[in-house]
């Protein structure tokens, strides 16, 4: 299993990027092939203390760099020789079977789309990442690659998310939610309306295991495995989540550091706040898979330390072993909706 890594995507590149690659090549055995400035990324390899390439570890030259200013929908164009523009190009040629970036989402989710294409017969593709839930996680589709949305998108991101979580997240027969305002079938707006028996005649006929409408507060309660809705409610349900997390492990801190009595108790429960601060902690799911692309590609948060790094490595290697991608591509008749433009 060979995963394409961007060297130079990401707040913390080279060094954190070229950090966690090798770890995920040193502890799991996967081979990594680093695309970047050379120099700088063989820079980056000494730092972590290698005085040469590991087994298993390549670098492909790339002399140009997508940066955070440049317009998402033509940088990967304009950068034919950016290490997001070659990394997918070395994807799409067979190089590596799968690509990880911590650069521009919008970039690469344009370069993604063009250069590897979209599954044929998917609209639209969608971004997937996992929320913590409780009793475990959920897969929400889609956080923000599409911000309007027809019937027929949500329905193939109901699909889309259906197939990812029994494939990678190990979920035999996931629960898919509408994202909605109530739990009734006639709330929401025209969208939800629309999309509401599409998923339902998706149920009857044994396609998915769609339960209705679930509210912000039954996905926290863990009441689907798979929420679907557009990328801009998802994107303010995942930015609204992190918010909560960060605010909730503040203020937790506040109370235990008030007073001995709170340091004392701190120091008696200090193992499962560590557990507590991991789950809600981005670094250890890496990674949000872009699904409804051809091939496997995995955007990591821009601000990647080198332990989210090495995760979205093996959430990559995950993804490219799971079928997922053969799953989609074999069920597309059911995820079409006559008279869709």
């Amino acid at each position: 299993m060979k995963i394409i890594v961007d060297a130079m995507g990401g707040d913390n590149a080279p060094g954190a990027i070229v950090q966690g690659a090798l770890e995920a090549n040193r502890t799991h055995g996967l081979e990594i092939l680093l695309v970047g400035r050379t120099e700088e990324v063989l820079r980056a390899v000494e730092a972590c203390g290698e005085k040469s390439l590991p087994a298993g570890v390549e670098i492909k030259g790339a002399t140009e760099v997508v940066e955070i200013a440049d317009d998402p929908a033509t940088a990967f164009k304009m950068k034919k020789d950016s290490s997001l523009t070659v990394g997918l190009n070395l994807l799409k040629e067979g190089a590596g079977d799968a690509f990880v970036s911590a650069g521009s989402t919008g970039a690469l989710l344009a370069g993604a789309t063009l250069v590897t294409k979209r599954i044929r017969g998917i609209r639209r593709a969608a971004m997937g990442p996992s929320i913590p839930v409780l009793g475990g996680q959920a897969i929400l589709c889609d956080c923000g690659a599409n911000a309007e949305c027809t019937p027929e998108y949500l329905l193939q991101f109901a699909y889309l998310g259906s197939f990812y979580a029994q494939r990678v997240c190990g979920v035999e027969r996931p629960r898919v939610g509408l994202l909605n305002i109530g739990a009734e079938a006639e709330k929401g707006d025209n969208l939800r309306h629309e999309t509401y028996p599409l998923l339902q005649t998706a149920a009857e006929q044994g396609q998915l295991n769609f339960i209705g409408n679930v509210e912000a507060n039954d996905v926290m309660l863990g009441k689907a495995d798979v929420v679907v809705t557009d990328g801009f409610t998802g994107n303010i349900l995942l930015k609204g989540l992190e918010g909560t997390a960060k605010f909730l492990l503040k203020e937790l801190k506040g109370v235990f550091l008030a007073s001995t009595r709170g340091k004392l108790a701190a120091g008696m429960v200090k193992g499962d706040l560590e557990q507590m601060k991991k789950l809600l902690d981005p670094s250890e799911v890496g990674g949000t898979p872009f699904l409804g692309i051809s091939k496997p590609v995995i955007k990591a948060h821009g601000g990647s330390d080198a332990r989210a790094i090495t995760n979205a490595v093996l959430r990559a290697a995950e993804y490219a072993q799971s079928g997922f991608i053969d799953d989609i591509a074999a069920n597309i008749d059911h995820m079409r909706v006559q008279g869709e433009a």
